[in-house]
Formats: structure tokens, C-alpha cells, sequence
């Protein structure tokens, strides 16, 4: 059965600092649990993972919540093997489209972004303009660093703009497709888990046909 996830409305996110940001998206937002164990025998390892979503007239609000053992982000630059940290992401595909965009972001803010029909099909890297037009902010800082262990939570907001994926909001509810993921598999203790379940027999978070609904809720929903 699809999962389907409804994003509420808020009007003046776009206008707010970033605490309000914060509280009105935990106010007003529900939470989720990236949560789908896909390939426990093989990856185990189950770090605690939320987010809180929400969208305005021009963007898409996403917060991560991370509660881990290990941490690391050696990646600083945009389209760097993020995936390899302490990452969250986000796929989406719009109704009818037969491409979808992948965003990643390691801990500290570093993203890896792209175009595409498939994991290696008609694959476009976003350039550093349009990756530039995603706001980022990630509570471990800019500055990399190397794995390290213990008790670790981490957030991070991020900022999607609607036209960068080529959508405008009219006031309607809009019809999109997606997962929520996370994943660290340079670190001691590789994992990757989901929102919605990808059943293959390995880990491949590039599978478009397992995405859930996503429905931008209009005005007055």
C-alpha cells in the first residue's frame, strides 16, 4: 500500500526568521520517522530519524532530526559524495513527470543534487547556481570533520524552491511523489533507511516506482 503524505500550507514561512521557522513547522507540522528498516539483515544499524515538512507559496520546508551513534562529514563541496556522511535526503517527482530530483545533505550542510529518469539514466548534476538557491542550515556547523563516536543528535533545515522543481503554487493542492531517506555508509556503522519501503533485495534509494504520495496542500485545506 503507497504511503501518502499530506504537506500543510503556512502562508508566511517564507517571511519568518529561522527560530520561527522552526516552531511553526513544529507547531503546525506533524512529524515523520524515516524509519523502514528495508535491508536489516544486511544493515541493522537503526538511528533515530524524523522530519517536519511544510510548504509555503514558493517553497518546500523540510526539518531533519537525527539522534545517532557515529558522525562524520568529510564532504564540503556541492555534488561531493554526501551519501558517504552523516546524510539525510529527499526525492521528488512532480505529477506526470518522468524525472524525479535528489537532494542531499550531509550534516553539515553540504549538497548533492541532480535531474534524473533513474540512478543512470539521463542523470543532470545541478549546478552551483541552482544548488545556491537552496537555503541550508545545519546545526553541526560548515566545517568537516572525521568520524567520530558517541551520543549524537543533529538537525538540519532545508529550503526547496517550488520553481526549481517546476512547480507554481496556485493555491491548490499539488500532486507529487517521493521518499525521505537516511544514510551514512562510510561510516562504522553503515545504514540506510527510508519513509517509504523500497523492497530490493540491496540498497538503492533510486527507485522511483516505491515512492509515496505527496500532496502540497492548498490554501484551504
Amino acid at each position: 500500500m503507497q504511503k501518502t503524505l499530506h504537506v500543510p500550507y503556512i502562508a508566511d514561512l517564507d517571511f519568518l526568521n529561522t527560530d520561527a521557522i522552526f516552531n511553526r513547522l513544529e507547531s503546525s507540522g506533524v512529524r515523520h520517522s524515516i524509519g523502514e528498516l528495508n535491508w536489516k539483515d544486511l544493515f541493522p544499524y537503526h538511528p533515530l530519524t524524523t522530519f517536519t515538512i511544510a510548504h509555503s507559496d514558493n517553497h518546500i520546508y523540510i526539518n531533519f532530526f537525527v539522534r545517532c551513534n557515529y558522525l562524520r562529514a568529510m564532504n564540503f563541496e556541492n555534488n561531493s559524495p554526501v551519501y558517504e556522511d552523516s546524510c539525510v535526503m529527499f526525492f521528488v517527482k512532480p505529477d506526470g513527470s518522468e524525472k524525479y530530483w535528489n537532494f542531499e545533505f550531509n550534516c553539515i550542510g553540504a549538497i548533492k543534487a541532480s535531474h534524473r529518469e533513474s540512478r543512470a539514466v539521463n542523470v543532470t548534476p545541478l549546478s552551483d547556481s541552482e544548488i545556491s538557491t537552496i537555503a541550508v542550515l545545519p546545526s553541526c556547523g560548515r566545517r568537516p570533520f572525521r568520524e567520530v563516536e558517541g551520543l549524537f543528535t543533529w538537525d538540519l533545515l532545508a529550503a526547496i524552491p517550488l520553481n526549481l522543481l517546476g512547480i507554481k503554487f496556485e493555491g491548490k493542492p499539488v500532486e507529487l511523489s517521493g521518499n525521505f531517506y537516511k544514510c551514512a555508509s562510510g561510516t562504522s556503522q553503515p545504514h540506510y533507511l527510508s519513509w517509504a519501503p523500497v523492497p530490493t533485495p540491496e540498497p538503492d534509494f533510486h527507485q522511483s516506482q516505491y515512492f509515496g504520495q505527496i500532496i502540497l496542500d492548498g490554501v484551504s485545506d
